[in-house]
């Protein structure tokens, strides 16, 4: 019966997750933590990890997501969490996969908005199909849907604080990027949330969906 569900319902949706995921994944590796940028709450404590303990990125940014997404199952329900596990594996798979091939990066301004860009819109497409990019997000979803507000905008609120800890860690320099970049990111994620595809161009999927 699962294996059935996955087939006419799920899989076109996996289709998208995994552009999603390696979009975000994308956006990390090759333009923001070059830079010690987080992207959000959960590569905010992977670069606070990375910076004490040398461990791999992509490695943290799994496991920090992973535990939140173990409380998110009793909320969001079974295909939610296992649509988010499959796009944060993406997106650490892609992060370990490219973090050695990183070109030359001149201007930090440029890669940080470009790397908000892709990082919102990788974002957008995983909240239209039924999942998120895990870790802070979580909570924001959940108080997203309790207060009837945009995701995006209650994700930097919960991002923030993540922030000022890298930034004591790391530098202040960091946390105004970051800031930033969140910014920036949560724009480009409530322009996918709220944008009106054809249904028979692009199924469209909501986050609400369990």
């Amino acid at each position: 019966m699962v294996f059935e569900d996955f087939l006419h319902r799920e899989w076109p949706k996996f289709i998208y997750l995994t552009i999603g995921g390696f979009i975000q994944g994308i956006a990390m590796s090759f333009f923001l933590f070059p830079h010690g940028i987080p992207s959000g709450g959960a590569a905010g404590l992977a670069l606070i990890f990375n910076y004490w303990f040398q461990l791999p990125l992509g490695f943290v940014l799994w496991l920090v997501n992973f535990s939140l997404l173990v409380l998110a199952i009793f909320k969001f329900g079974n295909w939610w969490t296992v649509r988010t596990m499959y796009s944060v594996s993406i997106t650490a798979f892609t992060v370990s996969l490219t973090s050695s091939i990183i070109p030359p990066h001149v201007n930090i301004v440029a890669d940080l908005f470009l790397g908000g860009a892709l990082f919102g819109l990788g974002v957008g497409i995983l909240i239209r199909n039924g999942a998120s990019s895990g870790g802070m997000v979580i909570p924001a979803l959940l108080i997203a849907e309790y207060k009837g507000i945009l995701p995006g905008k209650v994700m930097f609120w919960v991002n923030l604080t993540i922030f000022i800890l890298t930034a004591t860690v790391i530098s202040l320099e960091i946390f105004v990027y970051a800031v930033i970049c969140q910014w920036f990111s949560t724009k480009v994620i409530d322009f996918i949330y709220k944008l009106r595809i054809n249904p028979h161009i692009t199924p469209q999927f909501q986050w609400r969906n369990k």
